[in-house]
């Protein structure tokens, strides 16, 4: 099923929608580079002479004429800590009902977050979530039930209908998401990098502090590529609000969009350059080009967590 055919009224469960991106991730990678990683994705593997029958597949045996044996919770081998900033400029564009065609910046991190717990499901892997603005919102540690998933997924769900008006403060939530995170983890960060009272050398400091415990940290920094970065807006005078400042300024974006442009072009290789100084994955993720980056990532990094 192609993705973009999904009702929009779906995109209210996020589980079914997890489970249609992963899908279709899964059967390109077959194509890609990454086929070896494949694997990964299995709920079985490949059964071993001599080893014990009782956990054979016999349904799927009889699909493939293969042998494999299912995997179980205890083989567990990777903690994940998904943390996700829902400041007011994550609300970012305005999209009256968010479908999977339509979403802010938010709603995005929220799928995006979504396929990975589907993706750490198949692999018995445990996830814990934060979500944060100027306020440490909510918080779950690490596990790997079921029941815990379900309670993540409808944390996620409302998310994307919720409002923010919050200031980021990215720096001061991260210092408090890393003394709660003693066991080596692999972190996702789903930010956009705002932060309109700190200097980046704060949120950095507090990225390292992630790294304190030999934690694998990716950082998404997600924004709307169509006006965040190519600044595509028709050529009438429009003024333009700082949600979290309430700064304003009435510009014809015509006029500044190629200084724009060559100015956020510098500033997202500092912060590349900076994660590399600090060992951290650096992802930019535009809303609009879906979540193969993000999936890929997380394969990447689970290697390197291994």
């Amino acid at each position: 099923m192609n993705l973009s055919e999904v009702k929009s009224s779906e995109i209210k469960n996020l589980d079914i929608l997890a489970k249609q991106v992963v899908e279709g991730f899964i059967t390109g990678i077959h194509k890609s580079p990454f086929h070896g990683f494949s694997v990964e994705f299995s709920e079985h593997k490949l059964y071993n002479k001599g080893e014990s029958t009782r956990h054979i597949d016999w349904k799927l045996f009889a699909k493939t004429e293969k042998l494999y044996t299912k995997k179980y919770e205890e083989e567990t081998n990777l903690r994940c800590h998904i943390i996700i900033d829902n400041s007011a400029s994550m609300h970012y564009p305005v999209v009256k009902k968010q479908t999977l065609n339509s979403l802010n910046k938010v709603g995005f991190s929220a799928v995006a977050a979504a396929s990975l717990m589907e993706i750490l499901k198949r692999q018995r892997d445990a996830v814990g979530l934060s979500i944060y603005s100027d306020s440490y919102e909510y918080y779950a540690p690490e596990k790997g039930s079921d029941r815990h998933r379900k309670m993540l997924l409808h944390q996620l769900e409302q998310l994307m209908v919720s409002e923010s008006k919050a200031s980021t403060e990215t720096y001061k939530y991260l210092h408090e998401i890393a003394e709660k995170i003693h066991r080596r983890s692999l972190i996702f960060v789903f930010t956009d990098m705002f932060q309109p009272n700190k200097e980046n050398d704060s949120l950095f400091e507090a990225l390292k502090h992630l790294k304190f415990n030999k934690h694998e940290v990716v950082l998404f920094h997600t924004y709307d590529g169509e006006t965040e970065f190519n600044f595509n807006f028709d050529n009438s005078p429009k003024k333009f609000v700082d949600v979290e400042t309430g700064e304003e300024i009435n510009i014809y974006a015509e006029n500044v969009q190629e200084k724009y442009k060559e100015l956020i072009s510098v500033y997202f290789k500092e912060l590349k350059n900076k994660c590399l100084q600090y060992k951290i994955d650096y992802i930019p993720v535009d809303i609009h080009k879906g979540y193969n980056e993000i999936l890929t990532s997380y394969l990447i990094s689970r290697k390197k967590s291994k």
